[in-house]
């Protein structure tokens, strides 16, 4: 058996353009303030993570929890908002690529996303993607991007350390499979990687890349 996990954002769905307006407008709206920086420029480039580093630098007053209730709040309206008047697209061939692989008993799928779970579940939702049997580890559950994929590991029940496979397509996934161990394929292409595609409909290639990870 194999372990499949996927990110979210530009892995699944062509989405972090919109997402992340949604979240500094969200961040503005609540505190008044700017982020000082690019979101790629932030040590742990997650939700909370970035809502950490934003207290640490620019907001000492805040309290992580309730600063984080509060933005989530605004940014989850900002999203539902946005998706009521736009589509949102699939990168091509993934849906029917992890539905494939839902469907097969070889594979145990879950998601690990640096995004909030409510956010990452309603761009799917709007993308068309079935999410009721999808296994999520998400911002929610910690600040930092290894973190988050250990405990998509756990959810999924991968108890006997199955062969991981992780989807991506940013700085942050490579540096994070790297940091485990796990063997990376990246969607699109903001980085470079060995391994390293536009879409999902080779499937054949996938599975290679896929079988290759023992």
């Amino acid at each position: 058996m194999y372990h499949v996990m996927f990110d979210v954002d530009d892995t699944l769905i062509r989405s972090s353009g919109f997402d992340a307006h949604c979240f500094m407008d969200a961040v503005k709206r609540v505190t008044g303030l700017d982020l000082n920086r690019g979101l790629d420029e932030y040590p742990h480039a997650t939700d909370r993570g970035i809502l950490r580093t934003f207290i640490q630098n620019q907001a000492p007053d805040e309290q992580l929890d309730c600063l984080e209730a509060r933005v989530k709040s605004v940014f989850i309206q900002n999203i539902r908002l946005y998706l009521e008047q736009h589509p949102v697209q699939e990168v091509r061939g993934a849906k029917a690529f992890l539905h494939c692989l839902l469907a097969d008993e070889r594979f145990v799928v879950s998601v690990a996303t640096g995004g909030w779970g409510e956010t990452a579940l309603l761009k799917l939702q709007a993308a068309g993607f079935q999410t009721d049997q999808l296994l999520m580890a998400s911002s929610n559950d910690h600040y930092v991007r290894t973190q988050i994929m250990m405990k998509a590991r756990e959810i999924a029940g991968d108890v006997n350390d199955l062969p991981l496979t992780y989807f991506g397509d940013a700085a942050w996934d490579r540096q994070a499979c790297q940091d485990l161990g796990v063997n990376l394929v990246i969607v699109g292409d903001k980085v470079s990687h060995h391994q390293q595609v536009r879409d999902f409909l080779d499937v054949d290639r996938l599975l290679r890349f896929i079988s290759g990870s023992r």
